[in-house]
């Protein structure tokens, strides 16, 4: 066949695909769509034969993965090629002939179906210089396969039996082998920050020593056998093994993807049903896939009106028409490529783990299994898949190593630069002098020594600080250390606070600090005697001596005009506009409010909370309330120079509740009656934030507002607002202005909160656009937090906005809190990363910190590092507690320093540095297109990769994938963070649902990233009855699923319990409390409570899952098949996504292009 050929290539990687219609939404005023015929196929049961489709939609284009950046490449040779994936990687149909959807022949000469000119590629990675060509529109679709292009040789045959020997399989794999990887020691290195280097050209000789002490929990167990296992061999060019280091040095995963040369391209994705089952990363509605062509005039069915916190869409659209089913089109094509024997091939191994071949994961289940015709045409078996996604790194096999190796046994702190069990485990902590990682975790427990180090291998040094986290009951909360009026010992230069790596020198009498090793006299009050040890004798019993955190009662120096402050106090200030009152919201609050109440945060052994309480009701003008204990009735007092706000009462606005609890009833009965014949439906905003400010100055403490907002705030007010939305402005150089706030009003007063002390946490119940990147100014720089309930019903969503109210009011917080890093001399803290503000370089300033909030820090080197020193952090948060208490809580850890690469790789944590990498990347989106943050971070990732298989693998080919074995995860979780809303929205995720996803992530701790990317999906028939454990979880990927289970998917903001359609009608029955499949209703959002072992069981884990994430996951009931069975697939985060993002498979392979890019 001619090697001429051009490549058929789809839009770049990570482009959205156009002309796809969104899950049309009901209307602002809650009106339901008509909902649409039934589909003209029967149900879907797995990969099938022969099912035909007609041609996609007008204007619909397939997103296919990524274009060649290079120029074509000799097929022979196998140094040069790189993969250059379009699309999913499945099989090619076996069949040479063009595959065509109906019978009709394409005249000569017709032009293939394209909505762009030949070669012409949106942006995204840069386009092969091979002129492109558009795959044909329509083409026969296999499931489990893709269409394929007539360029294409049909190379892959069906696998033959395993061979039986090691020759034999020696043979079949001629040039593919899974072999050992020994590292050699690397010439000093370093930790990259600031501009991105690229890494120079590797050394053609590699030594091979090292140090071999770590082994890698997923190989321990016998030794493996060096056998070859792979694919088989392509015609194009060499297949690719995996590799497993030996002893020496950092364990690496090596893999050889199969590569394209660039005469050929694999088989485009069909429009429609397929592989492309795959959501954007965080939880936004998908767009639904078309089966063909749509009649005109033929409409959606939408989905339900209210939905998980930011699953939402814009209102209903219009119906799309698309082209009548027709004949397919079909591009210029060559001659009918040549057929291949088969080859004898050998299953790779699966689930990352790369060592002995093994059977399926536990409770993976087979594929979907059954014959089935969607269109009733019988047609071939499906082909083979070209790359076994059991062959590369699983994060579900990593999780449960860890927890099979590090669950059982407790983590003790004591060793510096611990690497910790995954947060994925469950394990206890022991303090012995670090602080714990449920305080502090790092994306590196090793740090580079040298600044040039740390840029050579771009790996970010960062921690994510959480220092209110709430423990588990079996450990020790910090202790409280009183020293009375002297007050906490310090040094004397650099002010750091004593700890555990404080020298004590001179018999006790001075210390020498551990951070600039400053020389301080010991107060007489605080001498004690040193042991033959050099530790002072007393150190177990001083907290401050012996553990990593603790806490130190302030003294009236710490506070504010040297005063100790009142107890904070709560305002809670209810919309009262027409929305409100419509939708049953303020009844529903005011209700709640009166036994919520009863449950403010309180101190330990304290009877009744200390927190004052006021309210405010508004709309266009201001409602306050006299609530003082003496009076009858409450009093209200109306404020309608909104330009000029004021308190009119000082005297019985905040009041203590059991004192006023009669008044407060009252009100909270009155509330609703009054503003029921309401007719206002203009907002005010800012003067309420005003107002709250006023409120506490006037009472002189700190505090918090809880806001409950309906609408875009349109009233003549100052923070005056209006309507902005754009969805033009999407991949445009203008997008970064949707995430700014509209005025530079709310940064101000957000600096006056802080100022006082004032935290906002703010409830959003839009059934429109709101601007949540304004109104979430002051939550953000405040340290609250922020909640969405778009278009909120009681029925649905009541649950979920009652459990996050009560967890809001109950939870742990500390009031007007300054927060500062201290670190050893060599680094320093550079960068922040939260819900905070900052007056200056060095100061983190919370008017409100909680336990869910974390900060993360970025540190860069100034000077060199030693390796016997290590690197110290000391955290010290000063904070007002509720019960009126000014507090210090420290946290301190040590780090240590190598000189050798390969020592920096082997103690990273791949979630907290995608932790890292989101919020870098969602700060980006402020000021840059979204598409220059995603090249960025595919670019530091692709040289953190290459820097190691430069510098810490052994010498191999260049069609090996190699990983660090603590950083094979990175890929995978790195595409979830892209194919995120906030980094790649569908055409259904609104403007607000992208700015609440950017602000909520910002200030997730690493537990929380780690499943809002990639979701835990359980398998819930495989769920033990008498036991109190977990099934194994199973990966996301629809591939995964079988029709005859129940699963469980969540991910911190959202959960599904998704039926297959082929489920026992006993486990329908014992759940549902229903007789069948067809009876299931997907509009309850809570499961029935039957009395039967099954139900219970589920329940229960439920219950646990909701307990564990701090906020409440409203459940939805998915029907396989079913329109919100699309919304589900969203969360399927190895597959492809409907809005161009990549699958696990595709993504790894252009990771591993860009790799030998950087390495060439």
């Amino acid at each position: 066949m001619s090697v001429n050929q051009q490549a058929h290539t789809g839009p770049p990687y990570g482009q959205p695909q156009p002309g796809y219609p969104a899950y049309p939404q009901p209307g602002y005023g809650g009106q339901q769509i008509p909902g649409i015929p039934p589909s003209q196929y029967g149900a879907y049961n797995g990969p099938v034969t022969g099912y035909q489709q007609t041609g996609p939609p007008q204007g619909y284009f397939p997103s296919l993965g990524f274009p060649s950046k290079g120029s074509p490449v000799s097929l022979d040779s196998e140094a040069s090629f790189a993969p250059n994936f379009i699309g999913s990687l499945r099989a090619p149909t076996t069949s040479g002939v063009p595959a065509s959807t109906s019978g009709a022949a394409v005249p000569p000469g017709q032009s293939a179906y394209s909505q762009f000119g030949q070669g012409d590629v949106r942006n995204g990675i840069p386009a092969s210089m091979v002129p492109l060509q558009r795959p044909s529109a329509s083409q026969q679709f296999m499931p489990g396969t893709a269409p394929t292009s007539i360029s294409q040789p049909a190379t892959f045959q069906q696998y033959g039996p395993p061979p039986t020997s090691t020759q034999q399989l020696t043979n079949n794999m001629a040039g593919m082998q899974i072999s050992s990887v020994s590292t050699s020691v690397p010439p000093p290195a370093g930790l990259g920050y600031g501009p991105l280097t690229s890494v120079p050209p590797a050394s053609g000789s590699f030594t091979s020593t090292g140090s071999g002490q770590y082994v890698s929990y997923s190989s321990q167990g016998p030794p493996r056998p060096n056998l070859p296992h792979g694919l088989p061999p392509t015609s194009l060019s060499q297949g690719l093994p995996i590799a497993q280091p030996a002893v020496s040095g950092p364990p690496t995963s090596a893999l050889r993807l199969p590569s394209q040369a660039s005469g050929f391209a694999p088989p485009p994705t069909s429009a429609g049903v397929g592989t492309s089952n795959y959501p954007p990363a965080a939880g936004v509605s998908r767009l639904p896939t078309i089966q063909g062509a749509s009649l005109p005039g033929q409409t959606v069915a939408g989905l339900l009106a209210s939905q998980p916190n930011h699953v939402t869409s814009p209102p209903p659209q219009p119906s799309l028409a698309g082209p009548p089913p027709g004949p397919p089109i079909t591009g210029l094509q060559g001659p009918p490529p040549p057929t291949h024997p088969p080859q004898p091939g050998y299953q790779l191994q699966q689930n990352g783990s790369f060592g002995q071949n093994r059977g399926t994961q536990p409770n993976y289940g087979a594929a979907y299994s059954g014959p089935a015709n969607y269109a009733s045409q019988p047609g071939p078996p499906p082909p083979p898949k070209r790359l076994d996604p059991d062959s590369i790194p699983s994060p579900i096999q990593v999780i449960e190593d860890d927890k099979n190796n590090r669950g059982s046994e407790p983590f003790v702190t004591g060793v510096r630069g611990q690497v910790p069990p995954l947060v994925t485990t469950n394990f206890l902590v022991k303090d012995q002098g670090n602080a714990s990682p449920r305080y502090i975790r790092c994306t590196s427990y090793n740090i580079p020594s040298t600044s040039d180090m740390a840029k050579q291998s771009q790996v970010p040094l960062a921690a994510v600080i959480k220092p209110l986290a709430t423990l588990p009951t079996e450990e020790t909360p910090p202790y409280l250390v009183d020293h009375g009026e002297i007050g906490p010992i310090r040094c004397n230069r650099c002010k750091a606070y004593m700890c555990p790596f404080m020298q004590f020198i001179e018999g006790g009498r001075r210390f020498q600090c551990c951070f600039c090793s400053c020389v301080t006299e010991v107060p007489s009050h605080y001498f004690q005697h040193l042991d033959h040890t050099g530790r002072r004798v007393d150190y177990y019993d001083r907290p401050e001596l012996s553990l990593g955190s603790y806490e130190f009662l302030a003294t009236v120096d710490y506070c504010k005009n040297n005063k100790f402050p009142n107890p904070p106090a709560f305002i809670f200030m209810i919309d009262v506009s027409y929305n409100a009152i419509k939708s049953g919201l303020v009844k529903l609050i005011c209700e709640e409010l009166k036994t919520l109440l009863d449950y403010l945060p309180r101190e330990g052994n304290m009877e009744e909370s200390t927190i004052r309480v006021g309210f405010v009701t508004y709309n266009k003008v201001l409602h306050f309330y006299n609530v003082k204990s003496s009076l009858a009735q409450p009093q209200m007092m109306v404020v309608s120079d909104v330009a000029d706000m004021f308190v009119p009462l000082l005297d019985g606005f905040l009041v203590n509740v059991s004192e006023s609890r009669t008044v407060f009833n009252s009100l909270l009965d009155q509330i609703p009656e009054m503003f029921a014949d309401t007719r206002e439906t203009e907002t005010v905003f800012a003067p309420v934030i005003q107002a709250g400010i006023e409120a506490l100055k006037a009472a002189e403490c700190a505090g918090k507002l809880f806001i409950f907002h309906t609408s875009l705030p349109i009233a003549e007010a100052p923070g005056k607002l209006k309507n902005r939305d754009d969805k033009k402005l999407i991949n445009t150089e203008k997008e970064k202005t949707l995430f700014q706030p509209q005025t530079g009003f709310y940064s101000n007063l957000a600096k006056e909160c802080v100022a006082q002390g004032c935290c906002v946490d703010l409830f959003l119940f839009p059934n429109q656009y709101l601007d949540v990147a304004t109104l979430g100014v002051v939550p953000y720089q405040t340290g609250g937090s922020i909640y969405k309930y778009t278009y909120f019903q009681v029925e649905t969503d009541q649950e979920r906005f009652l459990n996050d109210l009560r967890r809001d009011v109950q939870k742990e917080v500390g009031f007007d809190a300054v927060m500062r890093v201290r670190t050893s001399t060599g680094i320093r803290a550079t960068d922040f990363f939260g819900a905070f503000y900052m007056s200056n370089t060095t100061d983190v300033e919370l008017a409100g910190l909680d336990c869910d909030k974390t900060i993360t820090v970025e540190f860069k080197h100034d000077d060199k590092l030693s390796e016997d020193s290590g690197a110290l952090l000391q955290c010290a948060v000063l904070y007002t507690s509720c019960a009126g208490q000014r507090r210090l809580r420290i946290h301190n850890l040590s780090l240590n320093c190598c000189t050798q690469l390969a020592d920096l790789y082997r103690n990273c944590e791949t979630d907290t540095l995608i932790n890292y990498l989101a919020k870098f990347a969602y700060r980006g989106v402020l000021n840059n297109p979204v598409k220059t943050v995603r090249d960025t971070l595919i670019n530091q990732c692709a040289q953190i990769l290459a820097c190691y298989r430069k510098n810490c693998a052994s010498p191999s080919s260049a069609g090996q994938l190699i990983l660090p074995e603590c950083m094979k995860l990175l890929p995978v979780y790195l595409n979830c963070v892209l194919k995120s809303d906030v980094l790649q929205p569908g055409s259904d995720v609104t403007t607000d649902d992208r700015s609440y996803i950017r602000q909520i992530v910002t200030s997730m701790d690493v537990a929380d990233t780690n499943v809002f990317f990639y979701p835990r999906l359980l398998p819930l028939t495989k769920v033990d009855l008498n036991s109190d454990s977990l099934p194994t979880a199973i990966r996301n990927s629809e591939e995964r699923l079988s029709k005859g289970d129940i699963y469980l998917l969540e991910n911190g903001l959202n959960m599904f319990l998704w039926v297959g359609v082929n489920v026992q009608q006993g486990l329908i029955q014992n759940l549902f409390g229903v007789s069948s499949f067809s009876q299931i209703s997907n509009s309850m959002c809570a499961l029935p409570v039957l009395d039967n072992p099954f139900s219970n069981r589920i329940r229960s884990i439920i219950d646990m899952f909701q307990s564990q994430r701090s906020r409440y996951m409203k459940l939805m009931i998915v029907k396989q098949e079913d329109k919100l069975d699309m919304l589900f697939k969203h969360f399927l985060m190895e597959d492809k996504s409907m809005n161009g993002g990549a699958s696990y498979v595709d993504f790894l392979c252009h990771m591993h292009k860009e790799i030998r890019q950087l390495l060439s």
